[in-house]
C-alpha cells in the first residue's frame, strides 16, 4: 500500500533547495558576524548542507527525510545569540530573492521568518534564569 503525498507548500524543486542551501552557506562564511561562529562549528559543511537541505525538503517538500532537533542545536551553542536570527533571515532573504523565482522566494522566506522566531524565542528561554518571567515577544 502506498502513502499518499502532500503537495508542496509552495512551488520548489529538490534542486532549488539544495541550490539555495548552499548559496546561502556560502554568503554565511563571507559573513562578518555569522561566518566566525559557523565556521567554528561546522566541519564539514557539503553535510551540513546536505543536513540543512533535507530539513528544507522535509518542511516545504514533505519529504521526511530530516532527523535532527535544531532547537537544541542551536540552544546548545552559547556563541549563538538571539540577536543573530534577523540578521541570519536578512541574509537568506537576500540570496533567495537572488537565486529563485518570486512565487517561491517569497513564501520561502516568510516560511523561513515564522520558524526563526520560533528558534530565537527557544534561544531566549533556554537562557534566562529558571526563576525569571518568561519572554513573551
Amino acid at each position: 500500500m502506498s502513502r499518499p503525498t502532500l503537495p508542496p507548500r509552495f512551488p520548489a524543486t529538490p534542486e532549488q533547495i539544495n541550490a539555495q542551501v548552499s548559496a546561502f552557506y556560502a554568503r554565511v562564511r563571507e559573513d562578518k558576524v555569522l561566518g566566525p561562529i559557523f565556521n567554528r562549528h561546522v566541519d564539514d559543511w557539503p553535510a551540513h548542507e546536505e543536513k540543512i537541505a533535507a530539513f528544507w525538503r522535509n518542511a516545504i517538500l514533505f519529504e521526511r527525510s530530516y532527523d535532527g532537533n535544531p532547537q537544541r542545536v542551536h540552544i546548545e551553542r552559547p556563541d549563538v545569540k538571539p540577536e543573530f536570527f534577523a540578521h541570519w533571515l536578512d541574509l537568506f532573504e537576500e540570496v533567495a530573492t537572488r537565486m529563485l523565482p518570486s512565487e517561491t522566494a517569497i513564501p520561502w522566506v516568510a516560511l523561513a521568518r515564522r520558524i526563526g522566531v520560533g528558534m530565537k524565542a527557544g534561544v531566549q528561554s533556554a537562557r534566562q534564569p529558571k526563576d525569571a518571567p518568561p519572554i513573551l515577544r
